[in-house]
């Protein structure tokens, strides 16, 4: 159930041409955040977490879109936490392997089953192989003088199987929260399933409230101060 939104940009690209392409030629971890769209990001948590009377019990949930270190940085500065969806393959422990490479060695921990729905709407039941690490992740070379490394547990959680009609899952969760056994890794990633929810918030307020034509509406209107 939302309670309330305390953090929401509405926004569009300048231009969509192009832009595919400049991500191949240029490296987005060589760009300051001030200089991305992902800004938005750490700006909502730092807008969400002035609100909170208490920021330690806020949990930000992001899809592997918000896998940005400025955001596991801007966190930690404020002393609230994260979930994230892990699609950078970050270095960690010395910087002589990456996060994959450390879960690689992590034996299975635990099992879980989840219930899942694949494109046509149909159910079915996945069986988990659930795994987790405390692990030292380093920033991006090109920020490592400008970043902290940071002691961040990581999640996984990998189907066993071969399901029909569907990809099989392989979840890599990021979180600065500790855990300290399996049940506490399923409880991180029953929270992650909860993000579903928020694209369907999302999804009722654009496309059913038709929030951002109202914005849109309302900038071309000319504003009178008196």
């Amino acid at each position: 159930m939302p309670l309330g939104l305390c953090a929401i940009q509405f926004w569009t690209r300048a231009s969509f041409k192009g832009t595919s392409t400049l991500k191949r030629h240029i490296n987005p971890t060589r760009v300051s955040i001030e200089q991305k769209e992902s800004l938005r990001w750490p700006e909502n948590m730092r807008q969400a977490s002035g609100l909170a009377a208490d920021p330690a019990r806020c949990i930000h949930i992001g899809d592997r879109e918000g896998d940005i270190y400025e955001l596991f940085v801007t966190a930690h500065e404020l002393g609230t936490h994260f979930l994230v969806r892990s699609s950078v393959d970050r270095r960690a422990d010395d910087g002589t392997r990456t996060i994959i490479a450390a879960m690689d060695e992590v034996p299975g921990q635990g099992e879980h089953r989840i219930a899942v729905r694949d494109d046509k709407g149909k159910s079915s039941r996945a069986h988990l192989t659930i795994k987790y690490q405390r692990l030292h992740v380093l920033p991006p070379l090109a920020k490592q003088k400008r970043y902290p490394a940071l002691e961040l547990t990581v999640i996984c959680a990998d189907e066993r199987g071969t399901p029909e009609n569907r990809p099989p899952i392989h979840w890599r969760l990021i979180t600065d929260l500790p855990i300290t056994c399996v049940g506490e890794a399923v409880e991180k990633i029953g929270w992650y399933a909860l993000r579903w929810k928020i694209e369907l918030f999302h999804k009722i307020l654009k496309s059913g409230c038709r929030a951002e034509e109202a914005v849109g509406a309302e900038l071309k209107c000319p504003t009178v101060a008196n």
